[in-house]
């Protein structure tokens, strides 16, 4: 199945990030409508502009706390008045926090579990909730190589990643064989606001490519797309390391 060819509707959770920004030019060229959301009005009246700057038949904004448990269900049935049901579904919100901070404050590690793991699987179940059966619909998730297998480095993140990608494989099983496609995004190491604090090296990749990588997994019809490319070999391995092995390296 492929990308459908007439302008979408393509509601963007996370507008803010460059990720979602560079795979939302892409679908700006093809006449698609945006709904972008996120917490930061300025910031996403800017993306907007560009979204319209670039093709996109209309872009929209609304400023919410994806975070914000008790307010998703809600949010999502205000979302979907104001777009319609979108053809595509972009979450890209997330944080990677402080591994060091969420063992020591309960408090920070609720938080990186709930941002990156249960505040998403909410916002999936309220914007599938009620939806009609027969009503086509592209879910693009971003997760990332750190749900592959728990490291010391940052296990409280990779926790959160893993019981994500854990949900999505499940809700892709269920909605199979039906108008619903889920699509797990695996980023490795990004070059993005979140990362600035991580000394840069060969590994990382720019928001520009990795858009490019969601297109092309979108267009092809693929479930799970490793990007850069390379990460698939790189994750295949750390999975499989003996237990005796993984335990000695320093990642």
């Amino acid at each position: 199945m492929s990308t459908p060819t007439t302008p979408s509707r393509i509601l963007v959770l996370g507008a803010g990030s460059a990720m979602a920004q560079a795979y939302a030019r892409r679908r700006a060229a093809t006449g698609a409508a945006f709904l972008l959301v996120g917490q930061n009005a300025a910031r996403l009246t800017a993306i907007a502009d560009d979204l319209r700057a670039g093709g996109a038949r209309a872009a929209d904004i609304a400023t919410l706390d994806l975070a914000d448990l008790a307010g998703i269900e809600a949010g999502a049935s205000e979302l979907r008045r104001r777009l319609g049901e979108p053809d595509e579904v972009l979450i890209a919100y997330g944080g990677l926090g402080d591994q060091a901070a969420s063992e020591r404050d309960l408090g920070a590690a609720r938080n990186a579990l709930e941002v990156n793991f249960v505040s998403v699987a909410l916002w999936i179940l309220a914007l599938l909730k009620d939806r009609p059966a027969a009503a086509p619909l592209t879910l693009i998730t971003i997760g990332s190589v750190a749900g592959d297998r728990g490291r010391a480095s940052n296990f409280v993140y990779g926790s959160a990643k893993g019981g994500l990608d854990r949900f999505l494989e499940g809700l892709a099983h269920a909605y199979a064989g039906t108008p619903v496609r889920v699509v797990t995004v695996k980023p490795g190491f990004v070059d993005t606001p979140m990362t600035d604090a991580i000394t840069k090296g060969p590994l990382f990749a720019s928001p520009d490519a990795v858009g490019a990588d969601i297109v092309r997994a979108v267009e092809k019809g693929r479930r799970t797309v490793y990007t850069p490319w390379f990460w698939r070999p790189i994750m295949t391995i750390i999975r499989h390391l003996p237990w005796v092995v993984f335990k000695r390296l320093k990642i």
